[in-house]
């Protein structure tokens, strides 16, 4: 789950910082406007905070043993797939 976790880190910032709109399907950006790439790549990159319940969840589990970990990751998934959710209906005019 670390590995994932970093691995999802690792994109959400290739798509953040350096703009990398690539990475993303092309279907989620087609109507996305050339002004409103940086900030749709943003929002995008941002939600890639799954990654840190990932994280979260390895490390949890590896210590305690306990379903705190699961909590973490369910948390941090619902919280990243809403702001994907959201820059995708914005900038995008919908999920599909």
């Amino acid at each position: 789950m670390i590995f994932i976790g970093l691995l999802s880190i690792f994109l959400g910032w290739r798509i953040w910082k350096k703009e990398q709109i690539t990475l993303i399907h092309d279907y989620h950006y087609a109507r996305v406007s050339e002004k409103d790439k940086k900030t749709y790549t943003e929002k995008m990159g941002k939600a890639c905070i799954i990654g840190i319940g990932c994280i979260l969840m390895g490390i949890i589990t590896f210590i305690s043993r306990v379903r705190y970990g699961v909590i973490c990751l369910v948390i941090f998934l619902i919280w990243g797939l809403i702001m994907m959710y959201l820059a995708q209906k914005k900038y995008n005019g919908g999920v599909v």
